[in-house]
């Protein structure tokens, strides 16, 4: 009796171990956050652009407000406006807390989509909205603090102004300009309001 308890008492530790070593880092994970100990977040509202003013602004700019940042492109035929929609929509359910929170748009296509234009599309999914560009230099600058992928894909077939793949995360940044979280493209508009929500307690 003894040795089958024994058996149970190591196999239970046995699986102790195995636990917490999956879940310290054996296992692929993505993190959004250094993991050196520093505590600091890997991805942070750092960027110099220009709004559809041509005034350039910074991440400093929106220091003590809430950001909700997206990354897409005017042409964009459906993600982009669907996005932008579903921001907009999420930011009306709030009430007054959306007061709070800053959304902006940052094209990753800066040769089309210069400030009058990025201002006068992010004009049709709220009042609030900030549309921003600026060089490809700065563009890539501010899509590499976020962690963006983007990439232009040229179309032969329309006189070679194609398109651009890139990453579709909408993401929220605190009053520092530190990242709080993340949603995908693909979130309901019931989720982002609880998550904003819970950010705003």
């Amino acid at each position: 009796m003894k040795k089958i308890v024994l058996a149970w008492v190591v196999c239970v530790l046995g699986l102790v171990v195995l636990f917490a070593w999956l879940g310290n880092g054996w296992m692929p994970r993505t993190s959004t956050h250094d993991d050196t100990g520093t505590g600091k977040a890997l991805l942070a509202a750092e960027f110099t652009l220009q709004d559809a003013g041509g005034t350039t602004v910074t991440g400093a700019t929106y220091r003590g407000r809430y950001l909700l940042v997206y990354f897409g492109f005017t042409h964009c035929p459906d993600i982009c406006p669907t996005t932008l929609l579903l921001m907009g929509n999420a930011l009306k359910q709030l009430g007054d807390k959306a007061a709070r929170i800053q959304p902006l748009f940052i094209t990753v296509d800066p040769e089309r989509d210069t400030p009058k234009v990025v201002g006068d599309y992010v004009a049709h999914f709220g009042k609030d909205f900030v549309g921003l560009t600026g060089s490809p230099a700065q563009i890539k600058a501010a899509a590499d603090n976020f962690k963006v992928f983007y990439s232009a894909v040229a179309d032969e077939k329309n006189g070679g102004a194609g398109t651009v793949d890139h990453s579709g995360f909408i993401y929220l940044m605190g009053p520092d300009g530190q990242y709080l979280s993340h949603f995908a493209a693909s979130v309901s508009e019931q989720e982002l309001v609880g998550g904003l929500r819970h950010a705003l307690r």
